[in-house]
């Protein structure tokens, strides 16, 4: 299975604005390798792919990089490091497919948690890594910081947050996961990400100069 081929079709672009948000239970009309129309959710195309069928996992493909590719690039501010990221999460996929569990979440906070182990290693490697990047965001919470402050400010408070805290805003603000998702995408309680993202989001503030630390919407 050629995932390069697949890359080169559709590369990842900075200026990809967030899909619209789909239920864990989606499905879409595609064609399978058959010819016959079927419907299909997350589950089944990813039982399909691992069992060898290179258009359901096309379709996977196609409906699920953009925002691993936003994560990743959101994460390390390195274009280069987020496509390495990408190719890698849906190789994993391939390998460890297997293991994803739809009654413990969305097969997207899935792949987010490959994303982030990976993230993760690179970060430890690459802490030099020059942060250039673009938000792609709805969130009203990023989007009056950056109207009170230059995005440049924003990008660079955003990869200067330590890493627990980053991965709770840029899931919560800039992929504008649930807290359900993006806790199962980190693998730790609702609580707990509530307090990370809480306390990144108040260490965004005071790093921007605002007034008052941001709350978090309950």
């Amino acid at each position: 299975m050629n995932l390069d081929a697949n890359r080169r079709r559709e590369p990842p672009s900075e200026g990809c604005g967030p899909s619209p948000a789909r239920p864990d239970n989606f499905v879409e009309l595609i064609v399978i390798p058959t010819g016959n129309p079927c419907e299909v959710t997350d589950s089944e195309l990813l039982r399909l792919a691992i069992s060898g069928d290179e258009g359901a996992f096309t379709a996977l493909y196609r409906l699920r990089h953009p925002p691993v590719y936003r994560f990743a690039l959101q994460m390390t501010g390195s274009v280069v490091v987020a496509e390495d990221v990408t190719q890698e999460v849906f190789i994993a996929l391939l390998e460890s497919g297997r293991r994803f569990d739809p009654a413990r979440g969305a097969l997207a906070s899935f792949l987010y948690g490959i994303a982030r182990n990976l993230v993760l290693r690179r970060i430890e490697k690459e802490r030099e890594t020059e942060a250039v990047f673009d938000f792609a965001s709805d969130d009203d919470v990023l989007g009056d910081l950056e109207r009170r402050e230059t995005i440049g400010q924003v990008r660079r408070a955003v990869l200067s947050l330590p890493a627990p805290y980053r991965e709770a805003v840029v899931l919560c603000d800039l992929q504008d996961l649930s807290y359900e998702d993006a806790a199962a995408a980190l693998d730790c309680p609702v609580g707990t990400l509530r307090s990370r993202l809480n306390r990144g989001r108040a260490m965004l503030a005071k790093k921007l100069k605002c007034v008052a630390p941001v709350e978090c919407g309950l």
